[in-house]
């Protein structure tokens, strides 16, 4: 999963599907710098992923963003979400705590 997503090319797929679902390869390929063959291999590690599913439809292929291996990893991630969040709400006080003195500290120079 993590490898599928660690492509800016296949994040770029991925919302392009996620935007406008059913597109064809060809509708794909217009918005990629690269050729058909390099969309079809980053398409197809997206599928083995689960992220990506394709529904045949006389010729052409249309792709289907899966989003629920997104929801497990976003689910997953929560938690560190949180550690972080409270880390920078902590640094957010330490820096208004030593704005704060600075100041003070400003105007008492000032009077003196």
């Amino acid at each position: 999963m993590f490898k599928a997503v660690a492509d800016h090319h296949r994040r770029r797929l991925l919302d392009s599907v996620a935007r406008d679902e059913g597109q064809t390869l060809s509708e794909l390929c217009a918005s990629m710098p690269m050729s058909r063959i390099g969309v079809m291999k980053h398409l197809d590690i997206l599928e083995q992923a689960g992220l990506i599913t394709t529904r045949k439809v006389g010729r052409e292929r249309l792709h289907y963003l899966n989003p629920e291996p997104l929801r497990d990893i976003d689910s997953w991630l929560g938690g560190y979400r949180s550690r972080w969040e409270e880390r920078m709400d902590r640094l957010e006080e330490l820096i208004n705590r030593t704005q704060a003195s600075d100041q003070a500290k400003e105007k008492k120079d000032a009077k003196a």
